[in-house]
């Protein structure tokens, strides 16, 4: 699996960098989205995945991001590249303020609290806050793509924006996994006594989770928003949100598996679309099947594990 991993993933990178010349319009557009959803899914693997909070408001800060990005450049002109900075913060920013009462709960109470933060958004959206969220119809007519005073319009040079943001967060995802700051998230996933017997700030590393990915999760909604010109409050429901949480799950919590579990998830069912609504039919099934063969996931990640004698030390504890 290593060994695949290894080498299988670069020569998947490359396949994704020609593919978009080789597909019609159509599966130009499935393709972009694959990409935006397989960034919001990883943004949604460091919380639930690295960090083990079970957050079902992921879509919340994806819609963030769109918003800002719709509302910057519709309202003020701003260009949609430029808009990507306040895209990043505000999310994060947000995650921040947003984590920091509710990451004490456990389990399902954070479960649905973060469902609970998602509906508001939709009725704020929808209720065309300070009128400038364009209410249930949303926000449309946006610019199109702009690089040094050159307009992008075509849908290839959005795949290759979205795939330029797909790498940097595969990235920052590596970066993560071998950093000071992923092996305190391990800990804090495997157990949370044992990791605060080590001197791990908990809260601050679950806090710090929410912000990452709260700030990946608003970048892919800016490219969301450059995708369609538009945005509006059914893309962000909160069936989204369960969405890619069910990713994270099928997936196994690895950058491949991921990957895998979008293809699965979003992908299957359009090569299935003439079967109309028997393709959610059969997908459902898959999905369950690939659960029951598969219950850490599709392609799980590999952990270290945290030394026995401090889980010991943490029962004892507690």
């Amino acid at each position: 699996m290593k060994n695949l991993e290894r080498f299988g993933f670069p020569a998947l990178i490359v396949v994704m960098a020609i593919m978009p010349n080789l597909l019609n319009p159509r599966w130009q557009a499935v393709a972009i989205t694959f990409l935006i959803f397989t960034v919001v899914a990883l943004s949604q693997d460091i919380i639930l995945g690295k960090a083990g909070m079970f957050n079902m408001g992921q879509a919340l800060f994806f819609g963030m991001g769109a918003y800002i990005t719709a509302i910057l450049n519709s309202q003020y002109g701003w260009p949609l590249l430029a808009t990507i900075p306040v895209a990043i913060l505000l999310p994060a920013l947000f995650g921040v303020l947003l984590s920091g009462p509710i990451i004490h709960l456990r389990g399902d109470y954070l479960l649905v609290v973060t469902i609970g933060f998602n509906i508001v958004f939709i009725q704020v959206v929808q209720n065309n806050l300070g009128g400038i969220t364009g209410g249930p119809n949303g926000i449309f007519g946006l610019d199109s793509l702009s690089l040094f005073g050159t307009q992008l319009t075509s849908q290839l040079a959005v795949y290759y924006f979205a795939f330029a943001v797909l790498l940097l967060t595969l990235g920052i995802m590596r970066n993560l996994e071998k950093s000071k700051a992923g092996r305190a998230l391990h800990y804090l996933r495997e157990d949370h006594l044992a990791a605060e017997s080590i001197g791990i700030n908990t809260r601050v590393y679950k806090i710090f989770a929410f912000a990452l990915g709260a700030g990946i999760a608003g970048l892919a909604g800016t490219v969301f928003a450059t995708q369609y010109s538009a945005v509006s409050p059914e893309a962000f429901e909160f069936i989204q949100s369960v969405l890619f949480f069910s990713i994270v799950l099928v997936g196994g919590s690895s950058m491949p598996g991921i990957l895998l579990g979008v293809f699965m998830m979003f992908v299957l069912p359009e090569i299935f679309r003439e079967f109309a609504t028997w393709r959610f039919f059969i997908f459902g099934f898959a999905m369950i099947l690939a659960m029951i063969l598969r219950p850490r996931g599709i392609w799980p990640a590999t952990f270290g594990k945290i030394p026995k004698f401090l889980i010991k030390e943490s029962n004892h504890g507690a």
